[in-house]
């Protein structure tokens, strides 16, 4: 055998060791530190005083002393496979007292010393130097020893007394490249273990005596067989092998990396035919030289199994039909050819006692099995990972097959054409795997009427037809990485309970699917092009009232792939407002809204008396209008007083004996409506005329006068004086007190000049009149240009 395949080989033991240990890391107490492949020479310093479990294998380690592991006093499983180490005293692990799984394995040890107080359950010192079993009286007293793993390159039957008493469930025996040349047959006789795992050298021809018929074992295996001398090697392994008639507990026997003849192939067969095993498995074998048809003798045998996995061979014209023949004719109930690159198996002569058949990996096509009849009793096969094309043809040949539950036609190249016509099934098929194919939407109408678990992953299925065939007792469904765009109803699939459709193109699932489909304990249904738009929201409160065992994935699988400022958001953070989504809900609103404002507009423009603003911009905006055109040397000369009175008629008393003769006398100009408004105009304009040609404004403030709607005109008028804008060109006379309630609500300028205290009062002494007039006169007083 290889080197390559030998070091295959090694690598799936240690696989099978890891995998051990892993199994053992579920306890959350475990406290697992894991160095391997990381470039050391000595065992590391840092490590936790918590460490139970130590992975320090791959690495170039090359001694282990008590210092390295003194600390590690909870170390329960240490790894140092794969190193360099030459030399082992087991004493540096006496104050380890709960170190129970040691691996050394795949190192250079040639040599141990033993101590008395460590005490082992898998113990492992295989794939090394040792010329003699490395095994130690003290040995004996590992009373809880499960694993022993050893290696030699010459065995004695005294080695292993010491052991002799211990029941050891597994022993893994390593022989070296120059075992045979002082070889003691008997030298596992006093074994006694359960299972057997004997490796032999690699590349040599087998020409080993050793009896390998161990009394206790009922497992055996055998690895690194080379027989492909008749004269020789294959005589001293036919040798071996006949010992093995004296163990009568032997019921299982594995036989790896062989290489051999065909003619030595089918006679190891024959002879294991009549023994005592049930199950014989062989892989990686490799066969040569040419094959000579013979009767097979298929009478007396205890063998249930059969399995036979990865062979090659170096010979194609040999008469594959006979093989065919001895392989379906054979009476036993579960039969493995895999990795064989077989590519037909014939039907067997008579009713066949075959319950599971495994043809997976070879070459067959659709022609296996066609019109047989005699496998009335298989209830499993699986033709995975062949040459199948036409999925009329699985289904014809499954016709013959009364009792077929379970099928597996995983990874082939099956197409349908719905327009074939027949589709009878077996009635009695409950379970059929087709995924990994190039089946489309049409393999819906032709499915086994009975199917309770149908696997359709990772095939071409955009949709589910209506018309689909009525699948009544189907429990679960796998469709995931198809292109599904919809998640299915459960109308034509009643008993529906595991649904598995993740990594497909459904968008926007239906929310009712969890109303149609009341059986469901389990979906999957992540990894889609979710849209996170209205549409998704009824989805999502669906699934926020089922429990969250049977949404698998969830939330992490359920993400938004659209729109683009929602992408990777969870679905269960994506929040839509019901107003948003509800178009009618939304135009109700927005009704109601629309009112209620236009109603408010229409009660704010009544209180404030928005329609009289309205009239006053109007006005005033013509006026400016007019105004901008003319240049500021024009607006100069168009003052033509000093200031323009506004005031009630009410007050027109105090107005004329008091307030225009004080001013006249110091050559005040002043404006006044019953002298001064042009005939013809409208009051309106009259009003902005006198303001814009008089450079104060005075407003005589009494309770009459804020009953008057035209000194309102005027006050707004001259609040925005065009010339004098900016600036204060309003003087405020308070004559009589008036009362905040009297003011109206439109007058508004009114009211926050009067807050603002920015008017004169009219002083009821007459002491106090000189003053009054003398600050009057003086916030009046400009000299007008002469015209």
């Amino acid at each position: 055998m290889t080197k390559t395949n030998s070091s295959i080989f090694h690598f799936a033991i240690i696989c099978m060791l890891l995998l051990e240990i892993r199994i053992q890391l579920s306890d959350e107490s475990e406290f697992l530190v894991d160095r391997s492949k990381t470039g050391l020479f000595h065992v590391p310093k840092d490590l936790s005083l918590k460490t139970t479990i130590l992975d320090i294998s791959q690495n170039y380690i090359s001694e282990l002393q008590t210092s390295d592991v003194l600390s590690l006093s909870k170390l329960r499983i240490l790894i140092i496979s794969h190193n360099s180490i030459q030399y082992l005293d087991i004493s540096i692990f006496k104050f380890n007292q709960e170190l129970e799984y040691l691996d050394l394995s795949h190192n250079k040890l040639g040599n141990i010393s033993c101590h008395p107080t460590v005490n082992f359950k898998h113990l492992d010192l295989s794939f090394n130097a040792f010329d003699v079993l490395p095994i130690c009286r003290e040995f004996g007293n590992m009373s809880q020893l499960e694993f022993l793993g050893l290696s030699a390159t010459q065995l004695q039957k005294s080695s292993v007394l010491p052991i002799a008493h211990l029941h050891i469930s597994k022993v893994l025996l390593v022989l070296g490249d120059t075992y045979g040349e002082r070889e003691d047959p008997e030298s596992l006789q006093d074994l006694n273990t359960e299972s057997l795992h004997i490796v032999f050298p690699t590349g040599k021809e087998f020409h080993f005596i050793l009896d390998v018929s161990v009394s206790t074992a009922v497992s055996l295996e055998l690895s690194n067989i080379k027989c492909v001398l008749e004269d020789n090697g294959c005589i001293s392994f036919r040798n071996v092998m006949s010992k093995l008639q004296k163990n009568s507990r032997l019921s299982n026997l594995t036989l790896n990396n062989i290489d051999t003849t065909w003619n030595s192939f089918i006679t190891i067969l024959q002879w294991v035919w009549h023994t005592s095993i049930e199950y014989f498995s062989i892989s990686n074998m490799k066969l040569r030289g040419q094959l000579n048809s013979r009767d097979f003798d298929y009478s007396h045998t205890s063998l249930k199994a059969l399995s036979i996995h990865q062979v090659v061979s170096d010979v194609f014209n040999f008469p594959q039909s006979y093989i065919y023949e001895i392989f379906s004719n054979m009476n036993i109930p579960n039969f493995t050819v895999s990795g064989t690159r077989i590519v037909h198996m014939v039907c067997p002569f008579q009713i066949s006692p075959f319950l599971y058949l495994d043809f997976s990996n070879n070459l067959l096509t659709d022609t296996v099995f066609k019109n047989c009849g005699n496998l009335a009793n298989l209830e499993t096969l699986s033709l995975q990972m062949n040459q199948l094309k036409e999925l009329a043809n699985i289904v014809d040949m499954t016709k013959e097959m009364k009792s077929l539950q379970q099928l597996d036609v995983s990874q082939n190249s099956l197409r349908f054409d719905e327009y074939e016509g027949n589709c009878s099934w077996t009635r009695s098929l409950l379970s059929l795997n087709m995924s990994s194919n190039m089946l489309t939407d049409s393999v819906f109408r032709c499915l086994p009427p009975r199917v309770k678990v149908l696997d359709l992953h990772r095939n071409r299925i955009r949709s589910i037809p209506k018309p689909v065939m009525k699948l009544e007792v189907l429990q679960e469904l796998n469709v995931a990485f198809n292109s599904l765009a919809h998640l299915p109803g459960c109308g034509m699939f009643n008993s529906l309970s595991v649904l598995i459709i993740d990594y497909n193109s459904i968008s926007d699932p239906s929310a009712d699917f969890f109303q149609s489909c009341q059986k469901i304990t389990s979906i999957r249904a992540g990894n889609n092009p979710f849209q996170c738009t209205c549409e998704l929201r009824e989805f999502i409160q669906s699934i926020g009232q089922v429990s969250s065992e049977v949404i698998e994935g969830w939330p992490d699988s359920y993400k938004c792939d659209y729109p683009e400022n929602y992408k990777g958001t969870l679905l269960k953070d994506f929040h839509v407002s019901q107003l948003t989504c509800n178009t009618a809900l939304l135009i109700v609103t927005i009704g109601v809204t629309g009112l209620v404002l236009a109603i408010t507009v229409t009660v704010l423009c009544i209180y404030f008396d928005l329609p009289w603003y309205l009239r006053m911009v109007c006005q005033w905006t013509q006026t400016r209008r007019r105004a901008r055109n003319i240049p500021l040397e024009e607006l100069q000369r168009t003052l033509q007083f000093h200031a323009f009175i506004s005031y009630s008629e009410h007050d027109s008393a105090w107005v004329k004996g008091e307030l225009i003769p004080n001013l006249e006398k110091e050559n005040i100009r002043i404006c006044l409506h019953e002298r001064n408004f042009v005939p013809g105009k409208s009051i309106v304009e009259n009003i902005i005329n006198c303001i814009e040609k008089s450079y104060k404004s005075i407003f005589i403030l009494s309770p009459n006068f804020v009953q008057s709607e035209w000194c309102h005109y005027e006050l707004y008028f001259a609040h925005h004086n065009l010339f004098h804008e900016g600036s204060s060109n309003l003087i405020l006379i308070l004559l009589e007190t008036i009362p905040q309630y009297s003011i109206p609500g439109s007058y508004h300028k009114l009211k926050t000049l009067m807050a603002q205290r920015t008017y004169l009062e009219w002083p009821k002494e007459k002491s106090k009149h000189g003053l009054f007039w003398a600050n009057l006169r003086a916030s009046i007083n400009i000299k007008l240009m002469e015209k």
